[in-house]
Parts: structure tokens; sequence; C-alpha cells
């Protein structure tokens, strides 16, 4: 394994149940336990995980498809079920739905005909988040000594 597979991001808490994610080249995103607060929008750890399949899975599909024909359209809506079991808190019956439109012109009936193939493709063996999930790879947790 190289150092450049390597990737990281650091969570610090900002308050009470609220913390920002910065990654390796200085990115940020807030994010929090969802206390049900009026007007509370930010994500919480599981939205994340949706987004981050999305996501993934969106831009191998995108790569695939926009070199022939700009979409008019593009979406993917990810879903799950969270469940507390015997298992411990958990996610199932997790989902990506595309919603991908192509208009007519240059390339269009291409990208719409390897549409399919972009997003089995993805799912099967290109989208590093939802391919680690299936997969089912250990996390470890751990406490530095300070």
């Amino acid at each position: 394994m190289s150092e450049n597979s390597k990737r990281s991001v650091v969570v610090e808490r900002t308050s009470s149940g609220h913390f920002v994610a910065t990654n390796a080249r200085g990115g940020t995103i807030s994010f929090g336990t969802a206390s049900g607060a009026d007007g509370d929008t930010e994500f919480t750890p599981v939205e994340l995980l949706l987004a981050a399949i999305g996501g993934c899975t969106a831009a191998d599909v995108d790569a695939a498809t926009s070199r022939h024909a700009e979409p008019s359209e593009f979406s993917v809506a990810v879903t799950g079920d969270k469940i507390n079991d015997e298992l411990g808190n958990r996610m199932i019956n997790m989902a990506a739905t595309f919603t991908v439109t192509f208009p007519d012109g240059d390339g269009a009936e291409r990208a719409r005909a390897i549409l399919p193939r972009a997003v089995k493709s993805s799912h099967d063996r290109l989208c590093t988040v939802s391919r680690t999930i299936e997969i089912g790879t250990p996390v470890t947790a751990t406490i530095k000594d300070v």
C-alpha cells in the first residue's frame, strides 16, 4: 500500500452535538447530531454516509456518461432504514436511485445506452464507499495517549 492511498479527515467538536470535519486539503464540512432544534439544517453522520454513497457513485456515472453528452437532469437519491437490533445501530435496505436524462443531440443516444452499464460498474467495482460497506471492512477505534 502506497502513501498515496492514505485518506484521512479530522473531526473536531465545535459545541455540544456539533462537529466539523477537515480534510488534508483544508476543506471542511459541518455536521451535528440533529437535536431537533428549530432551524437545525446540519447533516447527521448517517446522512453524510448516504451523501458519500451518492456522491461516489454519481461521480463514477457522470464521468462515464457526460463525456458523450451533458445531462439535462442528474440526481441520485440514496435511502435506507436506520434500525437498532441485536447487532446494534445500523442501516439496512440501502439503495441508490438514479434519475438521469439527456437532451437530444450529439452523443445523447450513446450516453443513454451506457448509463445502465456505468451504474452497474460503479456499484460492482468502482465506488469505494459502497464497496467498502458491502464488503464489510472493520473499523478500529483507539484512544491516543496524551
